[in-house]
């Protein structure tokens, strides 16, 4: 590993990095830092795209500035957050760059004698770049991309991991995953992103400390198994995650059969032809097989006791990741119409199933389960077709009422009063 003093710096001619890659405001960022004498870095995995190739969906920025000198230098600034405080640059169409000064681990003298003041006071003491390159997670990560001279600097050894196709954590595994759980969850994403191996003491260190994922924020969880659906890489991930012993801890309760992974393949694969993912989806496709296994189909099942049936499992995962009362009801109906799709048609409440909105999104994922259990694809293209024709089977006929006739409504006189009705004499 290389000093934090000493890094490596690989000169314009030896990286393909080019500035015609990187969004134009992000370049009037880093050129107006550098202008008024402040190190502007590109920072973190916008370097590590670009070196391997890819196109950034974003662009970090580091510098020596404090953030209060970065809101002085743009009016179009605003600090945010009070644990970790960045400094937001908003642009048209609500484009917001971050810029983070460079940060460092504090002395054991310097942190206040009250312990519950210290983790706010480590995240805001600042540092140097090499200080900052040892705090990241990844040594991938570490990278930065100086605006000067077009310089790539390296403090981690990041440039021979790239070129190894290698994760590899910055520091002790053990202590840095104790630190922050979320990362052993991260590191499979990357490997499966990238396409990149994870080095010995990375995979060692995960299988060790994979409980400690348990201890995670709900919140952050949910986001990132949300961030694996989006970038297709669910099944990838979570087949990994079951073979180090993180899954049990990841998703409580979640087993993880050979049957779910292979669906949670076709959802990536639906995902990657350009079919936008959604929580309740990646719910009902998460517990598909567990919901049949649980409850078989049976001719004689009443629909009560499927809606039951669904919403207690998946209610346990939706109370623990807190999530809201409408994504779980999409998430149900899925999986009580995929039920009713197996079931067989010519069943009474069949028009209104057809005619109901999440029916065609059952029929996307029974599609997919079907890619798994090639036994249902009959039944899948005649509802398929059913839906399509809106058909209705023979004693489901539409009823036709008569429009209901409004009574006209009786004139009033000039003195604004209605006239009583006159009897007849």
């Amino acid at each position: 590993m290389l000093n934090v003093n000493t890094p490596r710096i690989l000169p314009r001619a030896q990286h393909n990095i080019s500035r015609q890659q990187i969004d134009e405001d992000v370049l009037k960022v880093l050129y107006r830092l550098h202008r008024n004498g402040h190190l502007a870095y590109l920072v973190g995995g916008s370097v590590r795209d670009l070196l391997l190739g890819r196109q950034p969906k974003d662009f970090d920025i580091g510098t020596d500035a404090t953030p209060s000198q970065v809101r002085r230098l743009f009016r179009n600034c605003f600090l945010v957050g009070r644990r970790f405080r960045l400094a937001h640059i908003r642009f048209k169409d609500n484009k917001v760059i971050e810029v983070a000064t460079f940060r460092r681990h504090p002395r054991q003298d310097e942190l206040p004698d009250d312990p519950d003041d210290h983790f706010l006071f480590v995240q805001n003491v600042f540092g140097t770049p090499g200080e900052d390159a040892y705090r990241r997670d990844f040594t991938m990560n570490a990278l930065f991309y100086d605006i000067s001279d077009f310089s790539v600097i390296d403090y981690t050894g990041g440039l021979d991991d790239l070129a190894q196709r290698q994760i590899r954590v910055i520091g002790d595994p053990d202590v840095r995953f104790k630190e922050d759980p979320v990362r052993m969850l991260r590191a499979l994403e990357f490997s499966a992103r990238l396409g990149f191996s994870l080095d010995d003491s990375t995979l060692r260190s995960i299988e060790v400390n994979a409980p400690l994922i348990a201890e995670a924020a709900p919140a952050r969880i949910r986001e990132e198994i949300m961030e694996l659906f989006r970038h297709k890489v669910a099944a990838r991930v979570m087949r990994m995650s079951k073979e180090l012993g993180l899954l049990p801890h990841l998703l409580a309760g979640y087993r993880g059969d050979e049957t779910s992974l292979q669906l949670l393949q076709h959802v990536d694969d639906r995902t990657a032809s350009g079919v936008a993912i959604d929580e309740a989806f990646a719910i009902a496709a998460l517990f598909l097989n567990r919901f049949f296994r649980d409850f078989p189909v049976e001719k004689d099942t009443h629909i009560t006791a499927a809606l039951h049936m669904a919403n207690d499992i998946i209610f346990s995962h939706c109370r623990y990741f807190s999530i809201a009362q409408g994504i779980r009801h999409q998430a149900r109906e899925m999986l009580v119409g995929c039920f009713r799709m197996v079931r067989g048609r010519g069943r009474r409440g069949e028009r209104r199933f057809v005619e109901h909105p999440f029916t065609p999104r059952a029929l996307e994922l029974l599609r997919l389960w079907a890619l798994v259990k090639p036994e249902l694809v009959a039944v899948t293209e005649e509802w398929s077709e059913a839906i399509e024709q809106r058909t209705v089977p023979a004693g489901e006929a539409r009823k036709k009422t008569r429009p209901r006739r409004r009574r006209p409504r009786r004139k009033r006189p000039e003195g604004g009063q209605p006239q009583a009705k006159q009897l007849k004499t």
